[in-house]
């Protein structure tokens, strides 16, 4: 008897594991359906431009986790793309990227946006698309603060400095445009261009003004030159947009997106940018 009512517990602890297992399996089911049902709306950006991006350790102040690592990516174009996945019903889902290799990763479908600081030059569009534009600045010069560069009102008065900017962009080229300067190599990132100025092994590096506020608010040591004579650029290099694959099915989405943000919206999400930016290393 004892046996038979072990067998007969035994068979119906089975069927009730079995049945919760089913349950639990479509629960996971369905929640994997919702989820690719939405999909991911993966951005690339170099988590190293503040304020437009940068990389920091925690979600404070809207970080949001970068793909593959325990990091997290806050600043201007992550809160740009957080609007943008929200209206294309997806989740969003940040792939750090160095500069080079954004486009690269777009093209190939790795990523399925650029925003990142980006600006539609010609060249660029005749690899990917872009979307309207979500921000624009003029050029400035990030220099030393209490150096002999800091009352410099025209470009034409780095004649003899060490200037950089960073490699493969407009920035790099306008350089050209003073007169008897010492182009310096063009550097990766921004953050190796700031420890350069630092350490003065460069006297100045090219930026737009986001980014010179940047600079000058998190170290006390770098200020932000604004040019009476600027260099000369055309309105697609201080323009700044998300770029996308040719044809891409989503640009008209995410341009009635970038539609709705006002330049009162624009402006206080980079005030709050600049102001949550991490400390300059």
């Amino acid at each position: 008897m004892r046996k038979k009512l072990s067998l007969v517990i035994a068979m119906s602890l089975t069927a009730i594991m079995l049945l919760s297992a089913c349950a639990s399996s479509s629960s996971s089911s369905s929640e994997g359906s919702k989820t690719a049902a939405g999909g991911t709306f993966k951005v690339g950006l170099e988590a190293g431009y503040a304020p437009f991006n940068w990389t920091q350790m925690d979600s404070s102040n809207g970080g949001v986790k970068i793909d593959q690592s325990a990091e997290f990516a806050g600043g201007y174009d992550v809160e740009i793309a957080k609007k943008i996945a929200k209206d294309l019903g997806k989740d969003l889902v940040i792939v750090k990227t160095e500069w080079d290799g954004l486009v690269p990763a777009l093209i190939s479908g790795k990523i399925d946006a650029i925003i990142a600081g980006m600006s539609p030059t010609a060249k660029r569009q005749e690899t990917i698309d872009f979307s309207d534009t979500y921000y624009k600045s003029d050029l400035v010069m990030v220099v030393k603060n209490g150096g002999k560069f800091v009352g410099a009102t025209s470009i034409q008065d780095f004649k003899g400095a060490k200037v950089t900017a960073q490699l493969n962009t407009f920035h790099y080229s306008v350089i050209d445009q003073i007169k008897g300067v010492k182009k310096e190599t063009a550097m990766d990132n921004f953050p190796a261009m700031r420890v350069a100025l630092e350490s003065g092994i460069i006297d100045g590096y090219v930026s737009e003004k986001p980014e010179g506020v940047s600079a000058e608010t998190a170290n006390k040591n770098f200020k932000m030159v604004e040019f009476k004579e600027k260099f000369t650029t055309s309105p697609d290099d201080t323009a700044i947009a998300v770029g996308l694959a040719k044809n891409s099915k989503v640009t008209s989405k995410i341009n009635e997106t970038l539609a709705k943000i006002s330049e009162e919206d624009r402006k206080s999400i980079m005030d709050a940018a600049i102001k949550n930016q991490p400390a300059a290393k």
